[in-house]
């Protein structure tokens, strides 16, 4: 991505949506705040990541975008930007 004004909508797009990496956080908070979006309690969203995972399927792969993406609740940091605004654009 080196175009920034489509970086900063990617990342203004995915904080507008509502769901943050949760205080209630066992690794990344991934299922603590979708757990809260949808008002759910946490260990219920866990359970079902832990079913999701056991199945074939793609559901480490969504955790793992997941933890990337969402911004973080207490900073609205998101990995994903943090980390490539601290690389040199070549």
């Amino acid at each position: 991505m080196n175009n920034p004004d489509l970086t900063n909508k990617l990342f203004s797009a995915i904080r507008s949506a509502g769901v943050t990496r949760g205080p209630d956080r066992w690794i990344g908070g991934v299922c603590g705040g979708i757990a809260a979006k949808l008002g759910v309690p946490p260990n219920a969203a866990r359970i079902v990541l832990l079913v999701l995972a056991l199945l074939p399927g793609p559901a480490v792969v969504f955790y793992l975008a997941a933890w990337i993406l969402l911004p973080d609740s207490a900073t609205n940091r998101i990995l994903l930007e943090s980390w490539l605004n601290n690389r040199p654009l070549t």
